[in-house]
């Protein structure tokens, strides 16, 4: 539900970014990912894996090197589909969202960021 909830609006930062302001499709997507991350990081926090009695620095610190990943492969994701396999931005970007929220972040957050210690 938080990757779901952080996507939506992820998603829809993206499209407010490239449909209204014009900005580069993988740009847009980029600040979407921020944005996405950070809502992520707070809903998984205070309620996906009630974490929010253990250290925040820490799992900020963890958090953002997943994120970078994460990042990454959002950034690569959408870049590909969209240069290569010449995709809306709005499928690569949903594509590769749900991709590396699957196989990626739910994995790494649950067993790295916000682990039990």
């Amino acid at each position: 539900m938080a990757s779901l909830v952080a996507s939506a609006c992820d998603f829809a930062f993206t499209v407010l970014l490239k449909e209204v302001f014009g900005i580069d499709a993988v740009v847009a997507s980029v600040s979407g990912t921020v944005l996405g991350g950070v809502i992520n990081f707070l809903i998984g926090r205070y309620w996906a894996f009630n974490a929010a009695a253990r250290g925040i620095a820490g799992q900020g610190l963890r958090y953002l090197i997943t994120w970078c990943g994460s990042l990454l492969l959002n950034a690569l994701g959408v870049y590909l589909l969209i240069h290569l396999a010449e995709t809306d931005y709005r499928i690569a970007k949903l594509i590769t969202s749900l991709t590396v929220a699957i196989a990626y972040n739910y994995p790494m957050q649950k067993k790295y960021v916000f682990k039990n210690i």
